[in-house]
């Protein structure tokens, strides 16, 4: 028979099994499918983020280096240009201020940043989205004085402004009305958000004329913000450390490179979280795809021996024959890569879409680069090859002689239990357990796999736990203030708290300070802040990730754990600490606890022996207020009269702003993984009853002969796939803890790390999502149980 005769009839057989076994194909598919689709969807979203955000950095000159200064001369920058390695300089104006809208009384912070319309912008620089730049419509101020402004796109988005707008901030106490001219994005500020929060509606940047900001905040022929661009090869820790010295006379605090600008740093962060996840979970999926591959093909196998045999005594060669089954693979994978590649652009799509929701671009779309599907499409081809290694050794091992006889017939004994001495056992029990010892390393697997789908929708919504943690931690056990004011500079204490108490609703009070500092330990440095807590705080509390008040010190400082890490300190070690904002000091502070806490590098001291330690009075600089319920909008605005205050925070308000982006977010992966879990369990549970059916359709067909209803018949076969079930769901629960755990572990950064709680309604979730798909998948196989052609099976040669 010549190779192209053999060919066509293996095609032949190969489409009539695919035909056979289109349900099994089906569901492997779609396992494989859904680790396709998993792996494109976080990588292909993060990689358009990634390439959005390169782009922009490059085509708008992202500068290298930031430093911020309390006010330096203009002259002193050509000392900053002289440094080596420094290939640019850009000074600005840049003012935080509170912002009044009229729909709102929401406390809103802007950051004024000026722009210089006779040297325009040659690093950080602007792209308009919408409107015209300020200095096309001629003056600075409009005809009733109004400041003409550029606003940041997310914030415009969030609270429906547009060209033609109208806003109000107050620059050092006075009143000035800001006219919206256009809409703008930076690469300085992709993520635009106070303090890390992702919390459009409360923060945005104002882009208005250099000299008029100067002007109205004392800067007029100086600067407090520079930002350098690095030569080719030069080294950023060494420009940082001449730029950080140039600019300590002129009150400079530390200068720092990208990896802590907050917008950039934001976005890191974001990239290597999805990188992680894009890439665990696959693997997952693809595992379990390849044991499924391995079941299927081996049981094909089995069956198909006589037709084996018969192709090798044509002359068939034993690659052919291998090929043929390894072709069968491939079709199912090819059919799941076809799958994944759709559902991964659909989802990647969406994802990049949730993405532009926080980060602003002046273009971003999602593309699903090549390189991505080409690793998807080499993965999963090794995943089918290596799943049915096992089946094609069989196969070119089986002689013809052998494979024309029946396969030896199983080892049946007593079960582990009744070898134990347990002998109350039910029949129909004792025939279950018999066949699940029959083939331990089957089980053992099939178990894995359904245990491997409960895991899956455990992360899937741990999230929303860790969400609800944070929220519950930091919004009602640590932040138990209803508002916090800050002040334009460190405050006599007492005045001001007096000054905010007599307010309307405020009914207790309670003054904090923070510090900039830079710590030092060694030759280990780290930028943070000093925050001065009072001795008993009842309003701004320290809570560590195990919701335990710890309390601040006046014989030492309190580290974050993650902060001492970085320093290599521990309780009864010295830190030395340069103060970065006012007069420059150098203290040396003893380090008296560290506590675990979720965000931050933090540190905390007692605010009065803070302020000992700083060799000044009773100072604060932030006052925390509770107040009455329902009065919060009118103490919000009577803060508007106090000319100290820079800016008002609002724990309802940012509650409110983060419920509506995080709610719907969590709830859309939640969805995503739960579907992906469900697919798993019922490709798990399906295939593992279709071979059961397969492989005991005789015994099954005898029994009812012998009298056996179809309901008792259904119980034997089904009864192996509920207690798989079973022992599953507890395994696939502390699997899901690990994992959980695993994934916190490698997504903890020095600025956050995700608190491990996963809620009694998580395990409920993923345990019912995995029944359903098991209790649909047996719908199935029972009706075909119940379609039993006993005449036929018996015939069937065992």
């Amino acid at each position: 028979m010549s190779a192209r005769l053999r060919m066509k009839a293996l095609d032949r057989k190969l489409l009539r099994d695919l035909r056979a076994m289109w349900s099994q194909a089906l569901t492997i598919a779609l396992v494989v499918a859904s680790g396709v689709a998993g792996f494109l969807t976080s990588l292909s979203a993060v990689d358009s983020l990634a390439r959005a955000r390169d782009h922009f950095y490059e085509t708008n000159r992202f500068a290298d280096v930031f430093a911020a200064v309390r006010r330096a001369p203009m002259a002193a920058l050509d000392a900053i240009a002289a440094l080596p390695g420094v290939a640019d300089v850009q000074p600005t104006v840049e003012q935080l201020v509170r912002i009044e809208l009229a729909d709102t009384t929401d406390p809103i912070t802007g950051q004024l940043v000026g722009l210089d319309r006779r040297d325009p912008a040659r690093l950080n620089r602007l792209t308009l989205r919408a409107g015209r730049w300020p200095h096309d419509a001629g003056a600075d101020a409009a005809g009733d004085g109004a400041l003409r402004a550029l606003v940041s796109a997310g914030f415009a988005t969030a609270r429906g402004l547009a060209p033609g707008s109208r806003v109000a901030a107050l620059i050092n106490g006075k009143r000035r009305v800001l006219q919206i001219e256009g809409i703008a994005v930076s690469p300085e500020f992709i993520f635009a958000g106070l303090g890390g929060m992702p919390d459009l509606r409360s923060f945005g940047i104002f882009w208005v004329d250099r000299e008029a900001l100067a002007a109205a905040t004392d800067m007029g022929g100086a600067f407090n913000r520079v930002a350098l661009r690095l030569a080719p090869g030069a080294s950023e820790r060494d420009v940082v450390e001449r730029l950080s010295a140039q600019l300590a006379r002129w009150g400079g605090r530390e200068a720092h490179g990208r990896d802590d600008q907050s917008s950039h740093r934001m976005l890191e962060m974001e990239i290597q979280e999805q990188r992680v996840i894009g890439t665990v979970l696959p693997v997952i999926f693809l595992a379990v795809a390849a044991f499924l591959l391995d079941v299927v093909v081996s049981r094909l196998v089995a069956t198909q021996r006589e037709q084996i045999a018969a192709l090798k005594a044509l002359g068939y060669p034993n690659a052919t024959i291998a090929v043929h089954y390894l072709q069968l693979v491939l079709a199912i994978v090819a059919a799941g890569v076809l799958l994944g590649l759709a559902a991964g652009s659909r989802l990647g799509e969406m994802f990049t879409g949730l993405y532009a929701e926080f980060y602003f671009f002046p273009s971003f779309e999602h593309r699903l680069a090549v390189p991505l599907v080409a690793v998807a499409c080499g993965v999963s081809a090794a995943v089918g090859v290596a799943g049915t290694l096992k089946a094609l050794a069989s196969v070119v091992r089986l002689a013809p002689a052998e494979a024309m006889r029946p396969p030896a017939p199983g080892r049946y004994r007593p079960t582990l239990l009744e070898r134990w001495g347990v002998r109350r056992i039910g029949h129909a029990l004792r025939m279950i357990l018999r066949q699940m010892e029959r083939r331990p390393l089957r089980q053992a697997i099939a178990i894995g796999g359904i245990a491997a789908a409960v895991a899956i929708v455990v992360l899937g919504n741990f999230v929303r736990d860790a969400m609800d943690h944070i929220v519950e931690t930091q919004f009602h056990l640590a932040m138990r203030a209803d508002v916090i004011v800050s002040a334009t500079e460190p405050a006599d204490a007492a005045p001001l708290v007096a000054a905010l108490a007599r307010l309307p609703g405020v009914i207790e009070t309670e003054p904090g300070r923070d510090v900039a500092v830079r710590f030092v330990a060694g030759h280990r440095s780290e930028r943070g802040a000093i925050q001065g807590h009072e001795a008993a705080p009842r309003l701004r509390r320290i809570i560590d990730v195990e919701g335990v008040r710890q309390a601040p010190r006046e014989d030492g400082l309190v580290l974050t754990d993650r902060l001492a890490a970085k320093l290599g300190v521990a309780a009864g070690d010295t830190v030395r600490v340069e103060t970065l904002a006012g007069e420059e000091r150098t203290l040396v502070l003893p380090v008296a606890a560290t506590v675990r806490e979720m965000m931050g590098l933090n540190a905390y001291l007692e605010r009065g022996a803070l302020n000992r330690a700083l060799g000044e009075g009773d100072l604060a600089t932030q006052v925390s207020l509770a107040v009455e319920r329902g009065r919060e909008a009118e103490l919000l605005e009577a803060t508007k009269a106090l000319p100290r205050l820079s800016g008002a925070f609002s724990k309802a308000a940012l509650g409110r702003n983060m419920e509506e982006i995080s709610a719907r977010n969590v709830r859309i992966m939640a969805t995503v993984m739960t579907t992906f879990a469900a697919i798993i369990a019922v490709g798990v549970v399906y295939n593992q009853a279709r071979i059961a059916l397969a492989e005991r359709g005789w015994e099954l067909a005898s029994l009812r002969v012998l009298g056996f209803t179809r309901a008792e018949v259904s119980a034997l076969l089904l009864g192996e796939l509920a207690l798989a079930i079973a022992v599953a769901l507890p395994l696939g629960m502390l699997l899901g803890r690990g994992l959980v755990e695993g994934i916190a572990a490698m997504l903890a950064s020095d600025q956050f790390e995700f608190p491990v709680v996963i809620r009694p309604r998580t395990y409920a979730m993923a345990a019912l999502a995995v029944l359903a798909a098991g209790v649909a998948s047996a719908a199935v196989v029972r009706r075909r149980v119940d379609r039993l052609d006993l005449v036929g099976v018996l015939k069937t040669r065992e």
